[in-house]
């Protein structure tokens, strides 16, 4: 089958033809382009629910992604198998030049893309990647002194400059698509040979009104309110693209846009922190005494701490893949500081449940509330979770919804009391710190 040259694109958490980087800087090229998605079972044997709705989604996109190609002649290869395994394989099938793919910040991405570039250059054969779903990466907002930001609020006033004299400008690699390999459409795995089947969780649309992100700023922190954009789960697979967004916030809401450079922050964060993905970012908290209590870890992840915020969050993220950003806030709170249990197991645990789960953000959001992140509330800050309902949820909306049972004998009583939490947690922490 090698006869004549060809690139290969690489779909990742890119999953759009329109806008997209790699793509169509492989689309510029010489040779006739096949791209390819790859369902890496190092990634998805990690996963316990067989009706992950974020595999479901995947598999969705790849399937209109591979639709599209095949409208222009082309096709989509879908593979299953680990990267290098694959590479592997397609190595003996054709004369691949080079290979192009959008660039990946976590730590097994980075160490997948190391291995497959050294497997590709004993075969000549170049790998590219290239910036894509972010606006800046890695190095480009840096410090006068060339290190780091560890703090956001001067990271993203540096960022906003860069801003200023950067033009942003979109890719058009949907106009490209007549530099595809032409093709006869391509075996579609179902999603069962991949090991997953069909969820019934429904994913929130990529279409935002523009009222809801005008309105951002005096909205987002009520949860009874649809009062966010819900766009997590399509930055996170690149189903829009971030330039695009960055283009319409500048626009429309300067703190809708502080959110979307506070991901970027934490991309850069876990880039150059990659301990911190398992580790505290600030060393001295690994000593913390966690008391991990394993019951009191369940009744938080079932809803049912007695605190009615909490387990209006837990509920909603179980049934959902959804959790309202400053309710996250609160039960993460409430997990290190009033029930003393290591962020690592809570971050975990919205790893397996949210659908815009993102180690970066994850991980980052986990420590600020634990405290030992790069840029944390300080740990004597201790959210007060009947406070945050009052404030937040004043009507009891929310906290209805997810909790119907609240008020009534059915209802289960606080866990832990909130001012012997905060005592306690202030003394664990300060020896720890000592």
């Amino acid at each position: 089958m090698k006869s004549s040259p060809v690139t290969l694109f690489w779909h990742r958490r890119d999953l759009r033809i329109e806008d997209n980087a790699g793509l169509c800087q492989a689309l510029t090229g010489e040779h006739k382009v096949l791209p390819i998605f790859i369902f890496d079972p190092t990634i998805l044997d990690l996963l316990e629910d067989k009706h992950d709705a974020r595999v479901s989604f995947i598999y969705t996109e790849v399937a209109r992604i591979k639709k599209a190609y095949e409208a222009e002649g082309g096709s989509l290869r879908i593979e299953i198998g680990t990267p290098i395994e694959v590479f592997k394989k397609l190595l003996t099938e054709y004369n691949i030049t080079a290979v192009h793919t959008n660039a990946d910040y976590e730590p097994y991405a980075l160490q997948r893309d190391e291995a497959v570039n050294q497997l590709l250059s004993t075969h000549d054969v170049l790998f590219h990647t290239h910036k894509d779903h972010v606006v800046f990466e890695k190095n480009e907002v840096l410090k006068k002194d060339g290190l780091p930001y560890t703090i956001f609020t001067p990271y993203m006033r540096a960022w906003r400059e860069k801003l200023k004299n950067f033009p942003i400008t979109s890719y058009p690699s949907e106009k490209k698509l007549g530099q595809l390999l032409p093709s006869d459409p391509l075996p579609h795995p179902s999603l069962q040979a991949i090991g997953f089947e069909p969820s019934n969780i429904v994913i929130p649309s990529t279409v935002v009104n523009e009222k809801l992100i005008q309105a951002y700023d005096q909205t987002r922190n009520y949860p009874a309110l649809s009062g966010t954009s819900r766009l997590g789960i399509h930055f996170r697979f690149g189903t829009i693209s971030i330039r695009q967004k960055v283009k319409k916030a500048a626009q429309l809401n300067e703190i809708f846009l502080n959110e979307l450079i506070w991901r970027e922050f934490y991309q850069m964060i876990i880039f150059h922190f990659p301990h911190s993905a398992k580790n505290s970012f600030k060393k001295k908290y690994d000593a913390i005494a966690w008391i991990n209590d394993e019951e009191q870890f369940d009744r938080w992840c079932k809803g049912e701490t007695g605190y009615p915020i909490v387990d209006a969050g837990m509920r909603e993220l179980n049934a959902t893949g959804h959790m309202h950003n400053r309710v996250r806030m609160i039960v993460a709170s409430f997990l290190t500081k009033h029930l003393l249990i290591d962020w690592r197991w809570g971050e975990t645990y919205f790893a397996s449940k949210l659908l815009d789960y993102e180690l970066a953000s994850n991980v980052g959001g986990w420590q600020w509330a634990a405290g030992c992140g790069c840029d944390a509330a300080p740990y004597f800050r201790v959210f007060n979770p009947t406070l945050q309902a009052n404030k937040f949820d004043p009507q009891g909306v929310y906290i209805k919804q997810w909790v119907p049972e609240i008020n009534t004998v059915k209802y289960a009583s606080p866990m832990v009391e909130h001012t012997f939490a905060r005592n306690r947690v202030l003394a664990v922490f300060k020896q720890a710190l000592a």
